[in-house]
């Protein structure tokens, strides 16, 4: 039950592009009938999508069902689990304390932890944030029942063997950003998501991103959802603290990805060094690069530079897709598992211009 990001190879629409005198009624009824035939296909429970043009949404969606057993109807509005699309908010977090001069990228990872093995000391920040730490992903053995406490978790990473010399390779790891939101708890003095509530998600007026919580009321959210042996079934329980790590545990919404993405077009967050280090491949010690800068995959597909992050959990499906040149970005957010959002974000984006094709997974 890893959290895990990608996005689905998907051959571009045959459509012609969306002009500036083409109805907008027109893509909405295109987009329309592509996600229900994408619904039907992959037999999906829920479904919510938000299009965004210049920073200004120009479609949003709901599509299903948002709960099964209640009969709620998706809405742009509907509150679903992030996975790991989580990770671009602990990576802004990151940079948000580099602007402030309160650490570096370059920074090793002892530095927060001086109880940390030996081994530690070549990993950096930016290390974590690339994954290039070598530092690897959740031991086959780990229970996700059991609900650790924040320096049994540390010690938990901290232990874990290395897959390869850190900055030699690349390897997804969702430990490494386990890591990165408890450097944020040992830099501020306070839990990550809070950090996050006060420095990202209020200012940019996303009321309802936060912390995934069993026990408050959260309006609209959504259940989650798995197949098993082709019948519908809830979502597995997980303990609290392990559905809190900085690794992908967010509640959101599209509405509140619109605002995000918007953001990030300006510099009143992010400065403009900033932006661009979160865009950047990671070039690893050969010379060679990776496509996945700090929580973001990034790549050039047909000329057109596109940042992408998928996310799985607990039932949940999502994806974001920017396509920064072209000022156009589409979130797709799914209750099931194994959904394909971003297979559907990326079919959206051709049919707003077919040139748009898709990243594909590296």
């Amino acid at each position: 039950m890893r959290r895990a990001a990608g996005l689905a190879l998907l051959l571009p629409l045959g459509a012609a592009p969306l002009t500036a005198q083409q109805p907008p009624a027109r893509f909405a009824a295109r987009v329309d009938a592509y996600v229900h035939s994408e619904m039907t296909r992959q037999g999906l429970v829920g479904l919510s999508v938000a299009v965004m043009k210049g920073g200004t949404v120009v479609l949003e969606r709901g599509y299903g069902f948002a709960n099964l057993e209640h009969q709620v109807p998706a809405t742009p509005a509907t509150v679903y689990q992030s996975g790991s699309l989580g990770k671009q908010f602990t990576a802004a977090g990151i940079m948000l304390l580099v602007q402030d001069g309160k650490l570096r990228l370059e920074d090793s990872v002892p530095r927060f932890f001086p109880e940390a093995p030996a081994a530690w000391n070549p990993v950096t920040v930016r290390h974590l944030l690339t994954h290039t730490s070598g530092a690897g992903d959740y031991p086959d053995d780990f229970d996700y029942r059991h609900d650790y406490t924040e320096a049994e978790m540390r010690a938990l990473v901290l232990s874990r063997p290395f897959s390869f010399a850190p900055g030699s390779d690349w390897q997804y790891s969702n430990m490494g950003y386990v890591l990165l939101g408890l450097i944020i708890r040992e830099v501020t003095g306070g839990f990550y998501g809070d950090f996050l509530q006060a420095r990202i998600f209020r200012p940019l007026g996303m009321t309802t991103t936060r912390i995934i919580t069993e026990a408050d009321l959260v309006p609209n959210r959504a259940a989650g959802y798995r197949r098993v042996e082709g019948v519908i079934k809830n979502q597995e329980w997980v303990s609290p603290v392990v559905n809190t790590t900085a690794d992908g545990s967010l509640y959101l919404t599209v509405r509140d990805l619109a605002r995000w993405d918007a953001a990030l077009y300006g510099t009143a967050l992010l400065s403009t060094e900033s932006l661009a280090a979160i865009r950047a491949p990671v070039r690893l010690l050969d010379g060679s690069t990776r496509p996945y800068g700090f929580g973001w995959r990034v790549g050039v597909a047909n000329g057109h530079a596109i940042m992408a992050h998928g996310g799985s959990w607990q039932g949940f499906r999502t994806a974001i897709v920017r396509y920064p040149d072209d000022r156009l970005t589409v979130a797709v957010l799914a209750n099931l598992a194994g959904a394909e959002p971003g297979t559907i974000a990326q079919g959206i984006a051709a049919l707003w211009d077919p040139a748009l094709v898709p990243l594909t997974e590296q």
